[in-house]
């Protein structure tokens, strides 16, 4: 039997031991191929885990966690994983290997290299799938189809590799082998930009003085924004101490691209609103191509499959409010008639 440990066992960590029980007991198996252990330094979160059956069992000390694994995989904010790193230098077996779920990789490779021996493989790993909430979202789908980015150390063996590959799949996720310095760069925009936009929108509204009244009337765009704010403090903190510079440099881009927003609506001419349309449907049109991508095995990169439809999402809302009210086109001498007559029975109607 290989035994497993997870360190930190908050949504990321115990919906990975979850995912890894499942898939050890399934297709016919008598009894789990596998040990998974944990270990969080909340009491509270250990014992929640071990309730939700996402470990067999949990250790109430690092070094006894980590001390007998085959498979280590750290699930801690990145501030923890160079302590974590010096536990397994001094107490990891010959041969264990060593992972993490960090949404930086670029330190925590250098720290890898400068702390664990060789007889450790270490692969970075950062599942791009996750919640706001903690250890009670655990769920044994969470990385279903997502995108798990593998950094290898140099001195990772093909072993190595291939345990966190077989781990990866056990999960149901798609591997996909990234140089961390590019993966600090792309999640900068498509991760850590949106937590700050988030963040920054929701402190501007919030302190308001008329906030108190104006929630009364927030709805699905103001949530599904202010979402991300909701997240780990500490977590994100982690993030913009070891994505410095790309976090800097997506959020200047931005305030580039809302300074120029805003002159446009400062404006106000016929010329710059016409420019500002064009902002939009660009920015429609990005965001389209994105919702409708593939993967190279069938199925859409992400699950937005109930903004798919006919209409584009602002033809829908235009719709839901204002039915055809604004596609009407002014009808006027013979031009009128035709539109009569196209909309009568069995023509198809204005488009």
């Amino acid at each position: 039997m290989q035994r497993v440990s997870i360190v930190g066992l908050g949504l990321i960590g115990s919906s990975i031991g979850l995912g890894l029980k499942r898939w050890s007991t399934k297709n016919g198996k008598r009894e789990s191929v596998l040990e998974v252990a944990g270990f969080d330094i909340s009491l509270d979160v250990q014992n929640y885990a071990k309730k939700l059956k996402a470990v067999d069992r949990t250790e109430w000390n690092l070094a006894h966690a980590v001390a007998r694994a085959d498979v280590i995989i750290i699930a801690t904010p990145v501030t923890a994983v160079r302590e974590v790193f010096e536990v397994i230098a001094d107490q990891g077996k010959q041969g264990v290997v060593v992972t993490d779920t960090c949404s930086t990789k670029s330190d925590v490779l250098q720290w890898a290299n400068e702390l664990l021996p060789d007889h450790i493989h270490f692969v970075g790993g950062h599942p791009m799938a996750g919640d706001t909430r903690g250890v009670e979202g655990a769920n044994a789908d969470l990385f279903k189809s997502a995108t798990w980015c593998i950094c290898p150390t140099v001195g990772a063996g093909d072993e190595a590799v291939q345990t966190v590959l077989g781990l990866v799949s056990a999960l149901e996720a798609e591997s996909l082998f990234i140089d961390p310095h590019e993966h600090d760069g792309y999640v900068g925009g498509i991760s850590h930009l949106p937590f700050m936009l988030s963040v920054a929108m929701t402190q501007v509204v919030s302190h308001d003085s008329l906030w108190r009244d104006m929630r009364k009337l927030s709805s699905t765009g103001f949530r599904d924004a202010s979402r991300l704010a909701a997240g780990s403090p500490e977590m994100y903190r982690g993030i913009c101490a070891t994505n410095r510079e790309n976090v800097v440099r997506w959020v200047d881009a931005t305030i580039s691209e809302l300074q120029h927003m805003r002159d446009l609506v400062s404006t106000g001419s016929e010329e710059t609103l016409e420019t500002l349309e064009k902002v939009f449907n660009e920015a429609r049109d990005a965001r389209a191509e994105w919702v409708t991508a593939e993967r190279s095995g069938g199925g859409l990169v992400q699950d937005t499959d109930n903004e798919l439809s006919s209409m584009g999402v602002g033809e829908q809302m235009q719709q839901m409010f204002f039915g055809n009210l604004f596609r009407r086109k002014p009808k006027t001498g013979r031009e009128g008639q035709t539109s009569n007559s196209q909309s009568g029975r069995g023509g198809r109607g204005p488009r």
